[in-house]
């Protein structure tokens, strides 16, 4: 009896040991310094806790490991706290693990509860946090023994089931969801394949080699696209009277009072904060599943067991904000636990904790959880606290952020469009950087106008790596035995069982509810069998062709290639064929159309068919020729701020795209272009190439004057 008393003394002992370790001026002090550096990098789109931890580590040599932890540990708990700001506002992510978030908290926004939203993620980012710290805690003595029995085909079972989650947030998409993850898994093939060394899609080009980085992908398939929008419409995210009734809506007044909603709903949907915590902190726990895949999986668990979660999920439902807040947050804590069980990071930025670690002198392992757990209750506690902090700060401004959704666009969007544009530099530091934003830039907007769903497209990319690696260690080691063996393998059977389900579900469930919509007479199906559709070009019967033929030449191309490097492509482009075949095959032979009575408002049951909307019904009254115009208008801004970062650098061009834009489509005063164009230079010039110090790509100016690059103040060129 003695000996199963005494660990849990030991460790009470130790965490309170701990807690007094860092309530002192000192590591306190450093902890709220590291929270207030980790909102301002999670605040700005592209550089995330990993470009933090980056900075900070130097800071930390000469400092004892309690306050190193502290300062760190204070940095990283809050990134994915302050990255709700952007996504939220502007339908940018400030990090990746905020990309889910956007799904309901733009709509939010755009319906003027951004306040609501606000309240809603803060606080349930807190509760994540505190929970993930609270199950790290708990965890770290008993999970190492689990840990060292999950092998390649479990995890691979896990990523599998998460690819699932396409269903989920395709909407009543299916067939384009799924499509769109192979996508996105091809994307993510491109680079020097790890079991063969073929280089695979690098199209003779540097950049390639390494793969295509998160960030340029996930800020061009979403930034690049709402802010058109924004652009398009020239209407601010929201207006007065919208936010007016915002408030309304939450039977409070004040932007104050509406968070007081938001938090009111964190505390009603308890349970659903509790369980996407949990999934939060034990996927951090898995190595390398990281923020990138967390968030959606939470949001898609939520969409599939909260109530009426598809009929209002991804149109503002404050639910799916709470699921992917509090996921992000707690997964902090669960990443620690292979960190200092093992010496394995559960994500890039615990690689730089582990760094700290060994500068310190402090050996994961056995003796973090035996000897040092005054070091790891230091990091719990400071995980915890930094939390805490971090919700209290961005509640203090988020009255102020609100009112963000009342600037008009012709200001707001240069300014978010060129820190979007620097920030995605900080993918690989390379012009190719540039060229993806742009290139998923253009292939986000045209799936958002023909409605294939994005959310798939980054999740098959996110998880593309992980199912390579796991997928090509199974079949080397397990043959084909790994899938189907339920007495060696049962997990996978268990969690392929789960993933069959969850991507069947969501189709009987369409099913149902079309021949409900008939039979209570508010849609009537009309079925067109075997006759081609002649209303003159299908444009996304065109873009579907067009993956095809991509996808057939993927195929040709990986045939040549070793098993190694071939698996993967091959699986996904053979997969993608038969699900784009399906959607002509729909389309051309099947075309199913719901036709909605006069009487019933089509809003109604948006949410249950799969109606395909006109490009119209996305800008009201505008006329298609005035959409098309500023579109391309749009576009050209992007090119040109392009065009001119190659001849005179991206930092120059930066300052000209801002006074450019707001003097010509802004219609701003002099006044006020200048106003606002000079202060963000000023702040992007010190941050960028003083405190990061990026290397800035050669220019044209750079290469007919080369003594500019030899002066530290003014080497942008």
């Amino acid at each position: 009896m003695e000996t199963a008393v005494l660990p849990d003394i030991s460790l009470a002992a130790a965490a309170w040991d701990a807690l007094g370790i860092l309530f002192s001026w000192e590591r306190m002090g450093f902890l709220v310094l590291g929270v207030l550096i980790g909102l301002i990098v999670g605040v700005i789109p592209g550089l995330g806790g990993l470009v933090g931890l980056s900075l900070l580590l130097p800071f930390t040599f000469d400092m004892n490991p309690y306050t190193a932890l502290a300062f760190l540990m204070g940095l990283q708990a809050v990134t994915v706290t302050s990255d709700t700001i952007p996504a939220v506002m502007f339908g940018v992510p400030g990090t990746v693990g905020s990309a889910a978030t956007i799904l309901d908290g733009y709509p939010m926004s755009r319906k003027g509860e951004s306040g609501r939203a606000y309240g809603a993620a803060f606080s349930a980012s807190v509760i994540g946090g505190l929970w993930g710290a609270l199950l790290l805690g708990v965890s770290i003595p008993i999970l190492r023994p689990v840990m060292l029995h999950i092998g390649s085909p479990e995890l691979l079972s896990f990523c599998i089931f998460g690819l699932s989650l396409a269903s989920v947030l395709s909407g009543g998409s299916l067939l384009k969801g799924l499509a769109g993850a192979c996508l996105g898994i091809l994307v993510k093939t491109a680079g020097d394949d790890p079991q063969t060394g073929t280089l695979r899609w690098t199209f003779d080009s540097l950049y390639l080699w390494d793969g295509l980085p998160v960030v340029p992908l996930a800020l061009g398939l979403f930034a690049i696209p709402e802010l058109a929008d924004l652009a398009i419409q020239q209407k601010s995210i929201a207006d007065d009277d919208q936010i007016k009734e915002g408030q309304k809506s939450g039977s409070q007044s004040g932007h104050r009072k509406e968070q007081l909603v938001g938090v009111g709903d964190v505390f009603k949907n308890w349970w659903l904060v509790i369980r996407c915590g949990t999934i939060g902190a034990g996927l951090g726990a898995v190595p390398g599943i990281g923020a990138s895949v967390v968030d959606w999986i939470a949001y898609g668990h939520a969409a599939r067991t909260e109530k009426g979660a598809a009929q209002s999920f991804g149109k503002g439902d404050v639910r799916g904000v709470i699921a992917s807040e509090s996921s992000n947050n707690a997964k902090e804590g669960g990443a620690l636990v292979p960190t200092i069980a093992f010496g394995v990071p559960g994500s890039a930025s615990m690689a730089l904790i582990l760094g700290a670690f060994l500068i310190h002198g402090l050996v994961p392992g056995p003796e973090m959880v035996t000897k040092k757990l005054d070091v790891t209750y230091t990091m719990v506690w400071s995980v915890a606290f930094a939390n805490i902090i971090g919700a209290g700060i961005c509640f203090t401004f988020a009255d102020q952020l609100a009112k963000l959704a009342l600037i008009r666009p012709g200001l707001l969007v240069p300014i978010v469009l060129a820190v979007v544009f620097v920030g995605a530099f900080q993918g690989s530091r390379q012009w190719g950087d540039i060229y993806a934003l742009l290139g998923f830039g253009l292939l986000g907007f045209i799936m958002k106008r023909l409605r294939w769903p994005r959310p798939p497209l980054v999740l098959g990319f996110v998880l593309g790596g992980l199912i390579e690696r796991y997928m090509f260690i199974s079949v080397e080691r397990y043959g084909a035995q790994w899938a189907y063996d339920i007495t060696e393998f049962p997990v996978v059977v268990i969690m392929f069982v789960i993933t069959i389900y969850g991507i069947a579900f969501p189709l009987i469930r369409d099913i149902r509810e079309r021949r409900k919509a008939v039979r209570e007479g508010n849609a009537e199906i009309v079925t067109k069998k075997y006759g081609f559709r002649r209303e003159g070009l299908d444009y996304d019967l065109a873009f579907t062709v067009g993956l095809m033929i991509l996808f057939v030449v993927e195929l040709y191309i990986a045939s040549t290639w070793e098993f190694g490097a071939r698996l993967v492509p091959q699986v996904m482009g053979y997969t993608a064929l038969l699900v784009l075949s399906g959607i002509c095959f729909t389309k051309l032979f099947v075309s199913r159309e719901v036709k909605v009575p006069d009487h019933i408002d089509p809003a109604e049951i948006e949410a249950k068919t799969d109606v395909h909307f006109d490009i119209v019904v996305d800008f009201g009254d505008l006329p298609i020729p005035t959409i098309w115009k500023r579109a391309f208008a749009y576009f050209a801004f992007c090119g040109g701020f392009f065009l001119g970062a190659s001849i005179i650098g991206l930092l120059p061009a930066m300052f000209f795209f801002l006074v450019i834009y707001m003097k010509t489509w802004g219609k701003a005063s002099w006044a006020v272009t200048l106003g606002i164009a000079i202060p963000l230079w000023a702040f992007c010039y010190g941050l960028f190439h003083h405190i990061l110090i990026i290397p800035w790509p050669q220019t044209v100016v750079g290469d007919a004057f080369p003594i500019l690059r030899t002066m530290n103040n003014i080497n942008l060129f």
